[in-house]
């Protein structure tokens, strides 16, 4: 709670002074950035190392007559290491934007998604 420190906020005010504000607390920051750059793969405005390290869901092979295709999802790849795997780039941006809700995954524009995210996280 350093950011209710620094504004001179009693704890018990804090929650609501952070939703006044749009701050996110940890490790809300850490999605916000993630669910972001799943978004610009997504929408191809990512780099193409990005883009190939997570795959949209309906571009693999043998998925496109599945009810899945439909869907904004990505794929989230299998890994070995618990502590390591999970956090890699590709798990935890496929992790993360796969539990947005349809309409923030949706959102027309990066403006819009930004704000819709934030408002998911808080």
């Amino acid at each position: 709670m350093e950011g209710c420190e620094q504004l001179g906020l009693p704890r018990q005010q804090c929650p609501r002074h952070l939703m006044i504000l749009h701050w996110l607390r940890l490790p809300e920051p850490v999605n916000f950035k993630l669910a972001l750059m799943a978004y610009r793969v997504q929408h191809g405005m990512a780099p193409a190392y990005l883009s190939q390290l997570v795959p949209i869901r309906p571009d693999l092979p043998g998925r496109h007559r599945l009810r899945s295709s439909s869907t904004l999802e990505l794929f989230v790849p299998s890994y070995r290491l618990t502590a390591v795997g999970r956090r890699s780039f590709p798990v935890a941006a496929a992790t993360v934007w796969n539990t947005l809700p349809v309409h923030v995954q949706s959102s027309p524009s990066i403006a819009t998604f930004c704000q819709q995210l934030k408002t998911f996280l808080i």
